[in-house]
């Protein structure tokens, strides 16, 4: 895995005469790792730098989050992007909106295990359960070492039954676990879906897809971009379906002030 910046000369002629379709993940990739998720802060230069992407004609941007879509739209606040949120199961743009239909058995599901959850985590310092309306999350970054066992098996043991029968998903991703619908549905999925979208929108134009961020559940959308598109993890360099890295969200801002530029 190479450093972004190594092959920039490659990349602008990859993307001269295309028309980018700049996939974004949020936390980490946006703006850095904090320790909750209500502190990650968009600067307002970045927010400058995406709007002035947006405004390109040859350039549409989609923020693609694990945040539920109400707050992933309120962290960001730029209209004419496409915003997807719970990692694709809500997804909301120009001339686009679509939400995953839940039954209400798997509603009841998630409120049990929310439930339970807090009764048998109510003393561990640290743990925090994100209730993302279709989904559930378990953010374990603030916890002792030392608990995090514990907190591990707890909640393994609270969706065990769920899991076996099908009727939940579970999702690991940076410090979290997350309970998710048993539909076969992914960040992945949802950025060859919008792309496919896209490309229909745009015939006649190549759409070149750009894929940028840092979590584990990234992985899905780097391995479906990996013959399609330009892929980027944020962080350091490690095992990934990514083509390239970039060290963090610093030089993020600066590949999208290079872009601009092309």
């Amino acid at each position: 895995m190479r450093h972004t910046f190594y092959d920039l000369e490659k990349i602008k002629r990859d993307l001269k005469g295309k028309y980018i379709f700049l996939f974004l993940d949020y936390d980490g990739t946006l703006t850095p790792i904090v320790k909750t998720p209500d502190k990650a802060i968009i600067s307002q230069e970045t927010k400058r730098l995406l709007y002035a992407l947006s405004e390109k004609n040859n350039c549409r941007i989609a923020i693609i989050s694990g945040r539920d879509l109400v707050d992933i739209k309120k962290m960001v606040g730029l209209k004419n992007i496409i915003y997807s949120g719970n990692h694709g199961l809500q997804i909301e743009g120009p001339k686009i909106k679509h939400e995953l239909a839940v039954s209400s058995g798997y509603k009841k599901i998630l409120r049990s295990i929310k439930i339970q959850l807090k009764e048998r985590l109510c003393g561990i310092k640290g743990v925090l359960i994100e209730d993302k309306k279709l989904s559930l999350a378990l953010h374990f970054r603030l916890v002792d070492r030392k608990q995090l066992p514990f907190v591990k098996t707890v909640f393994h043991e609270i969706i065990i039954l769920y899991l076996a029968k099908n009727k939940i998903k579970i999702k690991y991703g940076k410090e979290v676990l997350e309970v998710r619908p048993p539909v076969q549905w992914d960040k992945g999925k949802v950025v060859l879906w919008l792309l496919a979208r896209q490309k229909f929108a745009k015939a006649g134009a190549e759409v070149l897809p750009v894929y940028i961020g840092d979590d584990i559940t990234d992985e899905d959308a780097f391995k479906a971009f990996q013959r399609l598109g330009i892929t980027i993890l944020v962080g350091k360099p490690k095992p990934s379906y990514a083509h390239y890295y970039l060290k963090n969200p610093d030089e993020v801002k600066e590949l999208f002030r290079r872009i601009i530029k092309f």
